[in-house]
């Protein structure tokens, strides 16, 4: 059940920063942000009397909260990022420094894995390194001093720490708690947001025809939480983590059929890796 709910994570995260990265192309990032988070909020709070009964705690608002600040500043860089650079670079590299995160942690936890599971996770972000390869076929980054100059590339390891910390404060909620630390999360990251925006003088009025694309990328990064939330909950955060971030595979093809950006063999090989780190993760779990 962990894997199926981190791989799905992990597709709905790719899919969602995709349409949210090509939103941001259109209007500006606040616009795109604000609704975003505003329309998976109004998302979760229609289905919430229909799941279970949950009992949170103040702790569990408390975490669910801590996870919607940072994840307001990982979110919105990495809108930005994928606004000005190429998504094929900056998604990569935002996911492996968000796995890296939680699978520290996890392991500081005194998670146990096992070697097949370790040997997967090793795997997985080897693959998000070849995947977030350009355009050189000589080496994953090309040239060092090519790679660094990127656009985006700085707001890609800000979005990495931010969203790293977020899997980590939403691990933290308790399994009795339910869905309302993810509302606790989406609250205060909409509403730092707003403020941010108007403080800056930032209109939240999407370009021409923004609204559905926006719309959807935040019913998307919600429901993705959900299935990050609940994976947590059956497996460990340092499998679980990693899992989600492979999102950037279904971002890169997404960007490939769509944007008609190439995949180099580089890149087409680091699919592969995250293929054979998905069997090997589950075959250790």
């Amino acid at each position: 059940m962990a894997l199926l709910l981190g791989l799905l994570a992990g597709f709905t995260y790719g899919a969602a920063d995709f349409i949210g990265g090509v939103a941001s192309r259109m209007s500006s990032v606040f616009s795109v942000v604000v609704i975003s988070q505003l329309s998976g909020l109004l998302l979760l709070l229609a289905f919430i009397p229909f799941l279970p009964a949950a009992h949170p705690l103040p702790s569990d608002f408390m975490w669910g909260g801590l996870a919607g600040l940072v994840g307001a500043v990982g979110i919105s860089l990495l809108y930005r990022g994928l606004a000005i650079g190429r998504m094929s670079m900056v998604s990569p590299i935002t996911a492996v420094i968000g796995a890296l995160i939680p699978f520290l942690v996890g392991l500081a936890l005194h998670e146990r894995l096992s070697p097949l599971s370790i040997a997967g996770v090793v795997i997985a972000l080897v693959g998000v390194v070849l995947v977030s390869s350009t355009d050189s076929e000589a080496a994953p980054f090309g040239r060092m001093h090519e790679w660094l100059r990127q656009p985006g590339l700085v707001e890609a390891l800000l979005s990495g720490v931010g969203i790293g910390l977020f899997y980590v404060f939403l691990a933290r909620s308790r399994p009795e708690s339910g869905m309302w630390p993810l509302a606790a999360s989406r609250c205060a990251s909409a509403f730092v947001l707003t403020l941010v925006a108007l403080g800056a003088r930032q209109t939240l009025r999407p370009g021409p025809g923004g609204w559905s694309s926006i719309v959807l990328a935040g019913v998307l990064d919600m429901s993705a939480n959900g299935f990050y939330l609940l994976a947590t909950r059956h497996g460990p955060l340092a499998i679980v983590a990693v899992l989600a971030s492979l999102y950037p595979a279904s971002t890169v093809i997404l960007a490939r059929v769509f944007l008609r950006e190439r995949l180099n063999t580089v890149q087409l090989s680091g699919v592969a890796f995250a293929l054979v780190a998905i069997g090997l993760i589950g075959t250790g779990h």
